[in-house]
């Protein structure tokens, strides 16, 4: 679908972004892809791999989701947005909340009004596993985007500006993972855990970008993906990661909790199942029209139902989460030292 179309990414330079920017120009063949973030550095660093003197469909665009005019400009012309635009970190934004604030809800307002002024065709937005029931600021300003998001396609003109959201849990190897930090940890000796109950669900960075390519095409407008993917304990990761080191639990930061949930039993009432994923129905129209529109294939979910990292039937092991890791580091290692430009379909 990216085939022939206009392409833009928010937060273009972050991991997700320059994942998505790199299937994009390997495996379609899109009229333009705009890479938009605030950071010239990474800007200048993604053009060392992907030049747009010999991509000239290319194009790295500076600016910030907070800034409406500048997003009205750029978004003109634009067939597909993908908004990848964030602050994240979790302990950051307990003593940040207005900066999140003004990224996470009010760029997305931004993100929203200039898709639906330029007669964006498609927007998904990237949320979280934080923004269900949230317990910290992150994810609550997360439900604030997913919230805004899913009502704009009631503002939107008919057959026009299509939004839906894509909420998964923490990715694999991407930039502020666990991973790199306990590498470097592992050297000490040491690994600290915060609390050696905690769980999570967890998705490499490649399985993200294709499932938000996937759930593209099927948007009807308002719905939420999940991906049904597996949880691990965090002490597994540690053993894989470092099992000669010792496990010091340090406790709880600040908005952190034991357990994630993707689906919560209130969302579960509007929530269709299928084999690869999850989607949370907009009020309007209910699950039962939803799934006749997605030709009937699908389940609705009981009552009582709930997604978390907890109760989930799907696991990985210590041994699944070395072979994971080590073909991450792999795949980053062998990206960083062999890509050239004449890997790039001409």
């Amino acid at each position: 679908m990216f085939n022939d179309k206009s392409v833009l990414i928010t937060g273009g330079t972050g991991s997700f972004g320059q994942k998505m920017t790199r299937v994009l120009i390997q495996e379609y063949r899109p009229k333009k892809l705009i890479i938009f973030s605030r950071d010239e550095l990474k800007q200048f660093e993604m053009a060392q791999k992907w030049n747009p003197a010999r991509l000239p469909f290319l194009q790295y665009v500076l600016g910030d989701v907070r800034d409406r005019d500048r997003l009205m400009h750029v978004f003109k012309g634009v067939d597909c947005v993908i908004h990848a635009a964030a602050l994240k970190m979790v302990p950051a934004a307990e003593g940040n909340p207005t900066e999140y604030i003004q990224t996470n809800v009010i760029g997305a307002m931004n993100v929203i009004d200039a898709a639906l002024t330029n007669g964006v065709e498609r927007v998904m937005a990237l949320s979280t596993d934080k923004a269900c029931n949230p317990v910290n600021l992150y994810g609550a300003t997360k439900l604030c985007s997913d919230k805004l998001f899913a009502a704009a396609n009631a503002r939107r003109e008919p057959s026009r500006t299509r939004f839906a959201i894509v909420r998964y849990g923490n990715v694999l190897g991407s930039r502020g993972s666990v991973v790199p930090f306990f590498r470097e940890r592992a050297k000490t000796g040491k690994l600290p855990i915060t609390d050696k109950r905690m769980t999570r669900f967890w998705i490499t960075l490649d399985q993200a970008v294709h499932f938000v390519i996937s759930t593209l095409e099927k948007a009807r407008g308002g719905e939420i993906f999940v991906p049904r993917i597996p949880s691990m304990k965090l002490v597994d990761l540690a053993r894989a990661i470092a099992p000669h080191c010792a496990l010091e639990e340090v406790g709880m930061r600040p908005g952190e909790r034991i357990h994630e949930t993707l689906i919560s039993e209130d969302d579960a009432r509007n929530t269709i199942r299928f084999n690869n994923c999850y989607v949370i129905c907009p009020h309007t129209p209910s699950p039962e029209e939803l799934l006749k529109s997605y030709d009937g294939k699908g389940q609705i979910c009981p009552e009582g139902f709930s997604y978390s990292s907890a109760g989930n039937s799907e696991w990985l092991g210590v041994e699944e989460l070395k072979e994971i890791v080590g073909q991450i580091e792999s795949d980053y290692a062998i990206e960083q030292s062999r890509w050239s430009m004449e890997d790039v379909p001409q």
